[in-house]
């Protein structure tokens, strides 16, 4: 599998974005679809994650309120909408490929090259 991201860019505080995530193909070896941020000298943490299965969401508590991870099969592709952005959203955003709805990184072992997310103050 193949994952591309595209979406992202430079926003306003207070303004909004929706990152996509596609994935060449859908397999039941590969039912989540996961979220992962990495600021600069920061180290990568966990958005959001969801299942191709049933549409089963997982979210960081650190964006619940802002942030909503959706999924449209017949595109194979996941969205994460963004809302009400901070400065400290600023990271590359990346998708990632795995057998489960987790927020470990270790357990996604497809990635995709990643996005630029930049809000201004």
């Amino acid at each position: 599998v193949q994952l591309v991201e595209s979406g992202g860019g430079l926003v306003q505080a207070g303004g909004c974005l929706r990152l996509s995530c596609v994935a060449s193909e859908r397999t039941s070896r590969r039912d989540a679809i996961g979220w992962f941020r990495q600021a600069s000298g920061k180290e990568r943490e966990f958005v959001a994650a969801i299942t191709w299965s049933t549409g089963s969401t997982y979210t960081a508590d650190f964006v619940k309120g802002r942030i909503t991870i959706s999924r449209d099969n017949a595109k194979n592709t996941v969205y994460l909408q963004m809302n009400s952005l901070r400065p400290e959203d600023t990271a590359v955003y990346y998708c990632a490929s795995g057998k489960a709805r987790t927020s470990r990184a270790e357990y996604y072992d497809v990635w995709g090259q990643g996005t630029q997310v930049t809000v201004s103050s």
